[in-house]
């Protein structure tokens, strides 16, 4: 195999000394998934790295990435020392992005990052080869570690940049250097940390900082903030496609047809109009699907192709998987779940209700005779002081009208209990660990229930809960981030 990363590139990269030579096949900053010929990189997030370094070397990384010799070694064990080991992994990112003849594409958004840096592995990799990571590395260490790892020879990569504070991202687009900048969305997310959806817009902007020389940006057009975004790339002299609904956008949606199987839209683009899919209900799949045929387009792409690959696309786990679990194993009766417990916004939480509620349960198989539609809803996380506002503010989504029962976890999903109709009104505890045990006596045969949250409150654990009341069929579909 082509090794990633020689001792002599990486120490030229990052001014590092290697204590002795070595060559690694890839990069890893876990040395419980590392693959051997991998370099160790010991970072100090949660726990100090440089503590795992021996199991790492253990499990057969090629060297450890360290600021200093760890306990028990020596410095005659495989190591790369340098001042700073995140600043180090930055520098072979940059140095990979330097080397690399890809075309890079930037995606960033409130909503739908992740969704939409899948569907894009999945449109462009029938027309060459895609380098995107395979979860949401899209922070401070994320993005280095994503372009560290970035092969030279790719055709295309696809690097998600995320933020929690303003700042965040302008720093993390000049590294990428993108080719194209995508935004998906801007809607009440982090709000801790900004004051208005304007400061989420503006920060989300500075992508376009990044752009590379001739690049070109994609907007939605359907926001109130979409003129915040456009005139951040008027002012920096970088060109600029919209995609949306709205009449004046560049790739415009004009039909939108939602199955329990896919979502089929119709779009228009110049002189031409034109069908796509992707295997999974949700309107605003549609909308970035949209979005990525637009930067295939700008890539020079073949669009035919570019929708058929991508109309073979389905949601990362944890972000709207749909599966069946069986509660009977003879005559198959069940309930469909909707796996959606790693995030939660006001936007994304609409998306998911309107999902639900477009999907239909099926009666006369359970218990109660009609099918219902659930959900469990965790708390959206990181709102700052109008959060309790905002989760009041989910009772009055129209699509709730058709949810048959609503049953909240967390603190802060109390307010939203409390405005709840008594009809809808389910259970509302403290955390997700008190409804686990009374998982059997939410669900019924025939129901479609959706449990949504922000990954901190942990409603995953009633996402395991639920599967473990039957066996889980083949995966029908797939549904909403």
């Amino acid at each position: 195999m082509t090794p990633l990363w020689t001792s002599d590139e990486a120490s030229a990269a990052t001014g590092g000394r290697a204590t002795r030579a070595f060559s690694a096949t890839g990069v890893s900053i876990d040395s419980r998934t590392l693959r051997p010929g991998d370099l160790f990189v010991a970072l100090k997030d949660q726990r100090d790295g440089h503590a795992f370094v021996a199991q790492a070397l253990a499990n057969g990384a090629a060297a450890a990435l360290v600021s200093r010799i760890p306990d028990g070694l020596t410095d005659g064990a495989p190591l790369l020392l340098v001042p700073d080991v995140l600043e180090a992994l930055a520098a072979l990112g940059r140095v990979a992005r330097a080397r690399s003849r890809a075309r890079v594409i930037g995606v960033t958004g409130s909503v739908g990052k992740t969704s939409t840096k899948e569907m894009l592995r999945a449109a462009l990799r029938g027309q060459g080869t895609v380098h995107a990571a395979e979860a949401s590395y899209n922070n401070h260490w994320g993005v280095p570690l994503t372009l560290a790892r970035m092969p030279a020879d790719v055709d295309f990569a696809v690097i998600e940049i995320g933020m929690n504070h303003p700042g965040e991202i302008a720093p993390l687009a000049r590294l990428a250097r993108p080719h194209l900048a995508l935004i998906t969305t801007v809607a009440p997310a982090h709000l801790e940390a900004f004051d208005s959806i304007t400061a989420i817009a503006e920060e989300k902007a500075a992508i376009l900082e990044g752009l590379e020389p001739g690049g070109l940006a994609i907007l939605p057009a359907d926001l109130e903030v979409t003129p915040v975004l456009a005139a951040r790339a008027l002012a920096l002299g970088v060109p600029a496609m919209t995609f949306g609904q709205s009449g004046a956008a560049d790739w415009r949606l004009s039909d939108i047809q939602i199955t329990p199987e896919a979502t089929i839209a119709r779009a228009s683009h110049a002189d031409q109009t034109f069908l796509f899919k992707v295997l999974t209900p949700g309107r605003h799949f549609a909308a970035n699907a949209l979005a990525v045929l637009a930067a295939a387009e700008a890539l020079g792409l073949d669009l035919t192709i570019t929708a058929c690959d991508l109309g073979l696309w389905s949601p990362p786990a944890g972000r709207g998987t749909r599966e069946r679990i069986a509660l009977d194993p003879v005559d198959g009766a069940g309930f469909d779940l909707i796996d959606d417990a790693f995030n939660a916004n006001p936007a994304s939480v609409a998306a998911s209700l309107e999902l639900l509620a477009a999907m239909a349960p099926t009666d006369g198989v359970g218990r109660i005779s009609t099918g219902r539609r659930i959900a469990i809803l965790g708390d959206m996380l990181e709102l700052g002081p109008t959060e309790a506002a905002l989760h009041r503010a989910i009772a009055d989504h129209p699509a709730l009208a058709g949810i048959a029962l609503v049953h909240c976890v967390g603190p802060r999903m109390r307010a939203l209990h409390e405005a709840l109709p008594r009809r809808q009104r389910g259970e509302w505890v403290e955390t997700a660990a008190e409804l686990v045990p009374r998982a059997r006596l939410l669900v019924d045969a025939g129901d479609i229930v959706l449990v949504k949250g922000s990954k901190g409150i942990k409603v995953s654990l009633v996402v395991d809960a639920l599967r473990k009341l039957g066996q889980s069929g083949p995966s029908r579909t797939r549904g909403a981030e």
